[in-house]
């Protein structure tokens, strides 16, 4: 499928040569990439919140996002590819899933880092699909080298406002999922597996998760923070247990529900928040999650997303311009 890159329009301003470059005039499109990089995909769906019983139109995101970020100062070294979107336009979010996955999977195996535009958070269960394919398969690799097999340690740290961990609608092992599921599903692969779950769900409003979903997270082990908790007089113990989570992990998969913020900064989501958490918490919280390292030197964040964003709701673009102010973020740190 060709990749439009008629999205990727700004300002020019040729008399700073070289260092008065943006995005739009550095990003290029995954035929080309014969180098590793940073990976865009976009997952246009609106399926998975729809199933959920919130308001649709997370679709359209992945476009909205790609424009607000067109026109950011480019401060990169790596180069950045445009992998195009994988759209849900018939219902089957099980498909558009795998595709995505698919090509998580395969970004992964070519040495790029993935950032993925979504989408409602059932992108999550798309990336981690693809985290798990690319590093199962490695473990294929490494048993046929005869490697000693050490079950991979894949961090989840998940800002949102919401578990995401419910059962689907069929029951704990039924297949069809929804925004609200991807942490389930993520943990039912790693119990196949033989893999510890490690989740981190870091912004959640205590209003908009049930009892069920937190005896649920007590039973799996997950590290979690409320809302309320994540204030600057309590973000030393807070950053010491995001530590020695991070410690604990080999990888790290990154994932930003946008509706963790308060709706004055993000109104363009499909769950507004009356709380929140404050975009300089967040930054406070972000900021070992992208220093994080691995033996080799590598940045231990293989996939990062950002979900939910709803232009249908936006006001002059604003959440447009914090999920890109996140993915400009994100990309250079995970060079």
């Amino acid at each position: 499928m060709p990749i439009d890159m008629s999205v990727w329009q700004g300002r020019s301003d040729p008399e700073d040569g070289n260092k008065g470059l943006r995005w739009h005039q550095k990003v290029q499109p995954a035929d080309n990439a014969n180098e590793s990089g940073i990976m865009l995909l976009g997952f246009a769906c609106d399926e998975g919140v729809s199933r959920n019983k919130g308001r649709t139109g997370a679709y359209d995101a992945p476009i909205a996002i790609r424009r607000a970020l067109a026109n950011l100062a480019w401060h990169h070294e790596e180069p950045v590819y445009d992998g195009g979107n994988i759209s849900c336009d018939d219902s089957n979010l099980e498909l558009a899933q795998y595709r995505l996955a698919e090509d998580v999977s395969r970004a992964l195996r070519q040495r790029h880092k993935v950032i993925v535009f979504g989408g409602g958070h059932e992108v999550a269960w798309g990336s981690f699909q693809g985290i798990g394919n690319y590093l199962v398969q490695k473990q294929h690799v490494a048993g046929n080298e005869n490697e000693a097999q050490q079950p991979p340690r894949v961090g989840i740290i998940n800002f949102d406002a919401h578990f995401d961990l419910r059962n689907p609608p069929g029951g704990k092992q039924s297949e069809k999922g929804s925004s609200g599921t991807p942490f389930h599903q993520a943990a039912r692969f790693c119990e196949m597996h033989n893999w510890p779950f490690k989740y981190a769900c870091l912004g959640l409003a205590r209003t908009s998760n049930t009892q069920a979903l937190y005896e649920k997270a007590d039973r799996l082990g997950v590290l979690y923070k409320d809302d309320h908790e994540l204030v600057h007089h309590k973000m030393e113990p807070t950053l010491t247990e995001l530590q020695r989570f991070i410690d604990q992990c080999d990888y790290l998969y990154l994932t930003i529900d946008l509706d963790v913020f308060p709706a004055s900064v993000a109104p363009g989501v499909s769950a507004p928040a009356a709380r929140g958490v404050p975009l300089d918490i967040v930054e406070m919280l972000l900021e070992p999650i992208l220093k994080a390292r691995t033996p080799k030197g590598e940045s231990k964040i293989l996939v990062a997303d950002l979900a939910e964003y709803n232009p249908r709701f936006d006001i002059d673009n604003q959440t447009a311009r914090l999920a890109a102010r996140l993915a400009w973020t994100i990309a250079r740190a995970i060079r």
